[in-house]
């Protein structure tokens, strides 16, 4: 329209003055806004000479003018990108700060998870229970009937994953995500953790107090960091035991008899201040049941020989408490990014369920029961395993970048080796002030020449 306007004034149009603007409003072709405000229907001849006159007397409005005039800074700009293959000018975003409050609540995680996710169904749970004891009794009369040294170390590895897949659900039994029925979930949470020396209403209540408290430097249960005034308190050889492996996949029994270091009770003790008066009764009918099993072991060591029982029972328990103490650790440490452990008004069961990992086991994720997928797990422990891969999925669009997308695995994760190993050299303690800290590395043990 422009071009018909001052061709019929007499006039030239003028040549472009002014790059094509990349951002802003644009006039089409296909507008329903005309020219200097005067809509297209209006175009005729009456309004010629009155636009004309405001053409002669205004040369410096430019029809192929931009709404706005870019500056010089934005123009070198906008050259740098069109000579990188892109017309957007890309701004910036602040850095993602882990320990910041998250932009949502539990509520928010909850309603986007799926109804049935939360549904418990126990006759689903127990056909977990017996698959595995089948594989258990199976894998042990097999390598009984086979007795032969290239089939041992199988045996071993095999079996001490199955102890791992027993303890798990019986870890379900202790959150009552196994069923609705707390009678039920005592008798097999029992059954299966005394079968694996692990007292049952012990363990139970002390890792009630890991979920509840999870992320909170003192009153966290397992595996929380050890300030640094602690931490130069510890003599040479516990340093070494707790940051070197092999020796921390080996501190879970030591774990039930004395905690962690700065911290006192037994989880077989019911006088322990891991427990309330109340849940006396419970700790001694575990007590008990652990140390029938182990008369039971006692037992069996003299009917088939004691090399006999460490080959079918002793040695699957030391793997199964590896499996217990690499998972464990990794779903709380070995973040490439460090992440946040919290004191004080800086704490809540959001920010610290925020902290955990879930992690990728390869073939082991169903035969341990989707343990890895732990972030769910400890910000809802009631929903059962068999959901938490749905709900994590469902959640994720939620958590956003507070969700961290664990490493694809092999079908054997022998990658978690590495990250477990790259932990213990870096994260040792945490700073003995500060309602926000992160892990600091001790030089002597990390072989840097400071803190990282």
């Amino acid at each position: 329209m422009a071009t018909r306007v001052l061709s019929e004034c007499g006039l030239k149009p003028f040549a472009p003055q002014f790059p094509r603007p990349r951002t802003g409003a644009v006039l089409s072709s296909t507008s329903n806004v005309g020219f200097l405000g005067i809509n297209k229907e209006l175009g005729d001849h009456k309004f010629q000479p009155l636009i004309c006159s405001i053409r002669e007397r205004n040369w410096g409005l430019k029809v192929s003018a931009p709404l706005r005039v870019a500056s010089i800074e934005e123009e070198e700009q906008n050259n740098v990108d069109v000579i990188n293959g892109t017309n957007v000018v890309e701004q910036e975003l602040p850095e993602f700060d882990p320990g910041a409050p998250p932009p949502f609540n539990l509520a928010d995680i909850r309603a986007a998870i799926p109804k049935h996710c939360w549904v418990k169904n126990p006759w689903m749970s127990m056909s977990y229970v017996v698959r595995d004891v089948i594989a258990v009794f199976g894998l042990a009369a097999a390598a009984a009937y086979l007795n032969n040294w290239l089939v041992w170390p199988l045996y071993w590895a095999a079996q001490g994953t199955m102890f791992w897949a027993l303890f798990v659900l019986g870890h379900d039994c202790g959150h009552g995500s196994f069923s609705n029925n707390p009678k039920l979930n005592s008798v097999v949470g029992h059954l299966l953790h005394s079968s694996i020396l692990v007292p049952y209403h012990g363990w139970r209540i002390s890792h009630r107090t890991h979920h509840q408290n999870h992320g909170h430097v003192e009153n966290d249960e397992s595996w929380h960091p050890l300030s640094e005034k602690l931490f130069r308190s510890l003599d040479t050889v516990t340093r070494m035991l707790r940051f070197t492996a092999p020796f921390p996949l080996l501190a879970y029994p030591v774990y039930l008899f004395s905690r962690s270091p700065g911290k006192q009770g037994s989880h077989f003790d019911p006088s322990s201040d891991l427990f309330v008066p109340n849940e006396r009764k419970d700790i001694i009918t575990s007590t008990a049941c652990w140390a029938a099993m182990l008369g039971l072991l006692v037992g069996l060591g003299f009917v088939m020989g004691p090399i006999q029982l460490l080959k079918l029972y002793g040695v699957p328990y030391v793997i199964f408490v590896m499996w217990l103490d690499l998972v464990t650790y990794l779903h709380h440490h070995g973040q490439e990014d460090k992440l946040p452990w919290y004191r004080g008004k800086e704490w809540s069961y959001l920010r610290g369920g925020l902290t955990t990992l879930d992690r990728d086991y390869g073939w082991i994720n169903n035969i341990h029961h989707d343990i890895g997928t732990h972030v769910i797990h400890h910000l809802f422990p009631q929903i059962p395993h068999y959901h938490l891969v749905e709900a994590t999925e469902a959640a994720k669009p939620v958590f956003g970048k507070y969700y961290r997308e664990p490493k694809k695995s092999a079908p054997l994760p022998f990658h978690l080796i590495g990250e477990l190993i790259r932990s213990l050299r870096i994260d040792h303690f945490v700073s003995d002030t500060g309602e926000v800290v992160y892990y600091q590395s001790d030089p002597d043990i990390s072989g840097s020449s400071k803190s990282e």
